[in-house]
């Protein structure tokens, strides 16, 4: 019991740790226009992250949220180049990122493809398609009114933090309080028990990773909104960034476990590793490997647990 609870808190331990000691380490960590750019840089992830928790509590698995979000991205910022308002824009974006979602979900069960190749395929197809669309250029000429998505404040606090807390909240009481989220966790339990117990599992699965292209496509936008260009390049490397920051949260990837404070934590971890990476002029390749051990060592951890829980 001990040892399970430890293991649930270690990354609250661990994202605590890492913020003590990057204040030792930098004297410019603790300046409030460093902590506001942390919160800046991590709020596009965040946000991905939370699609992707309900993504992986199914037992899914999604490749393409980064060409998702360039896709969005891009034909979101194409529209408001076109004389669109901002919020015509955002709709836009958000709504493609829900239909390549839907694509993801409904090819994984009505063709009862792995979500692993489909969502590799999509990638393909979403991030060809965007650079065909765009000829491969960014797109400017964006109003001015954009930047506040990602730049403005409300009462000092960043806008685009409310917009995550909103976001987590939402995502926090889909999950816990609602008949899709208890079926998003039976699903990923056990699929065969799920259908034996009536769950149209083919129908929430499917809602599940539209949501989550709904998420990449608000989080486009606000990545559009600090650039302040629509790139058609963006979001590469994205994916294996919201996976890691879903399982150092405790997410699994066998399914059936995640919660949206867990992924959160994991997401800031990232973002702090990142901006700690920075300050202390450590190589930013050597980031890509410190996340590529650390979702390994967070998988090998969830499986150690599971073998002395099936053992007892």
């Amino acid at each position: 019991m001990r040892q399970g609870m430890l293991q649930k808190l270690l990354p609250f331990l661990s994202l605590i740790g890492l913020f003590i000691f990057l204040s030792i380490a930098s004297p410019y960590f603790l300046s409030t226009t460093n902590l506001s750019s942390v919160v800046r840089q991590t709020a596009v992830i965040n946000i991905m992250a939370l699609g992707m928790t309900l993504v992986i509590v199914s037992g899914g698995i999604d490749l393409s949220v980064g060409a998702i979000l360039a896709f969005a991205g891009t034909i979101g910022t194409m529209a408001m180049a076109a004389g669109q308002p901002v919020w015509v824009g955002v709709i836009v974006g958000v709504l493609c990122g829900s239909a390549w979602g839907f694509v993801n979900g409904y090819l994984t069960t009505a063709l009862k493809i792995p979500p692993f190749i489909v969502t590799l395929g999509t990638l393909g197809i979403a991030r060809g398609l965007t650079l065909i669309i765009s000829g491969g250029l960014p797109v400017v000429g964006l109003p001015k009114e954009l930047a506040y998505l990602g730049e403005g404040t409300v009462a000092g606090i960043p806008f685009v933090l409310l917009v995550l807390i909103v976001c987590a909240v939402i995502t926090h009481v889909v999950l816990h309080n609602t008949k899709l989220g208890r079926y998003t966790y039976a699903i990923g339990s056990n699929v065969d028990a799920a259908i034996y117990a009536g769950i149209p599992v083919k129908r929430y699965t499917t809602a599940v990773y539209a949501i989550s292209g709904m998420l990449c496509g608000l989080a486009s936008m606000i990545e559009a909104s600090r650039l302040m260009t629509g790139q058609p390049t963006a979001g590469q490397g994205y994916e294996l960034q919201v996976i890691a920051a879903v399982v150092i949260g405790g997410g699994s990837l066998t399914g059936g476990e995640g919660s949206v404070i867990g992924t959160l934590i994991g997401a800031f971890i990232m973002g702090l590793l990142s901006n700690g990476s920075d300050l202390l002029g450590i190589n930013p390749y050597v980031q890509q490997a410190i996340i590529g051990a650390i979702i390994i060592l967070a998988v090998a951890l969830d499986e150690a647990r599971k073998r002395r829980f099936s053992s007892q």
